[in-house]
């Protein structure tokens, strides 16, 4: 019985001692944190489905293997060019200036149209040089005498003088009237600028009267030329008119009035009572058959 209590105390104490060690060893196991990590669950795929494909199941690359480091090498710094040098700014060079001055041109205007109706003003007869032209017309030369032109009569300074004749005097009046008007510009020292005139202020059954002129170029100045009892200055008729042209003797010159007065009539054109002759020729002999006049009509 003493031998049975003994046995079991004896066992009771190796217990306990085993369980002290423990109790030691476990502290400090733990106390120098050296518990072991827990090893890794390796995931397995799940397995697929009864008559599906089976998955593909991506490859992972393998991993390189990393090398023994090498050390870096350090690279030489390169110094930065060395300037040519010194750097001089160059003058900005001003635009280039004309030789002359540039003048604005004027602007011209626009052409002015002619009114519809409006008869066309006549070309020039000659170049203007400023040189009269005693051969100069009021509104250019005729070149048919069965076509009339529609022309604008420009003004003249005329040397002048009134006369009047019967009808069979006619001629050698106008002829007379004209010579004198040549020889009284002579005298004045004015040029003669153009062909001479007759204008028809009356005219009767027994004859008419008429002012001759000798168109004149002003003298520089503008002074009044001293002038005979018979003589003055004036201007010869100026505007719109028709111009009948008269190639044939003077005798004949009567029908050429009746063309006028029946172009007049046809068209109901209502003109002044004066006529106007321009003698291209020189009035020597009434029956020249190349005699060659200008008649012209001006309209009211």
């Amino acid at each position: 019985m003493k031998l049975r209590t003994v046995t079991m105390r004896y066992s009771r104490i190796c217990v306990l001692a085993l369980a002290g060690v423990a109790s030691v060893i476990s502290g400090t196991v733990f106390a120098q944190g050296r518990v072991a990590s827990p090893s890794p669950v390796e995931s397995v795929p799940l397995a697929p489905p009864p008559g599906a494909a089976p998955a593909q199941v991506p490859v992972a690359p393998a991993q390189a293997q990393p090398g023994p480091e090498q050390p870096a090498t350090p690279q030489p710094v390169q110094p930065p060019p060395a300037l040519q040098g010194p750097v001089t700014p160059q003058p900005v060079q001003p635009p280039p200036t004309p030789s002359m001055p540039i003048e604005p041109q004027p602007v011209q205007p626009p052409p002015t149209l002619p009114v519809p109706g409006q008869p066309l003003p006549p070309a020039p007869s000659q170049q203007q040089t400023g040189v009269p032209d005693p051969n100069s017309t009021l509104a250019g030369k005729g070149s048919d005498s069965s076509d009339v032109g529609e022309v604008v009569l420009a003004p003249k300074p005329v040397l002048m003088q009134s006369g009047q004749a019967t009808w069979d005097q006619g001629f050698q009046k106008l002829s007379n009237s004209i010579r004198a008007l040549r020889a009284e510009a002579q005298r004045a020292g004015l040029a003669v600028a153009g062909r001479p005139l007759s204008l028809f202020v009356e005219t009767t059954d027994d004859g008419f009267r008429f002012e001759a002129m000798l168109p004149v170029a002003i003298p520089p100045g503008g002074q009044a030329p001293s002038l005979g009892p018979d003589f003055r200055m004036g201007t010869s008729p100026a505007g719109p008119a028709f111009r009948f042209l008269h190639q044939a003797p003077y005798d004949d010159i009567d029908s050429t009035y009746e063309t006028i007065t029946a172009y007049l009539e046809a068209k109901s054109i209502v003109v002044k009572d004066a006529f106007l002759e321009e003698y291209v020729s020189e009035l020597n002999d009434p029956g020249d058959p190349n005699l060659e006049i200008n008649v012209y009509v001006q309209p009211k």
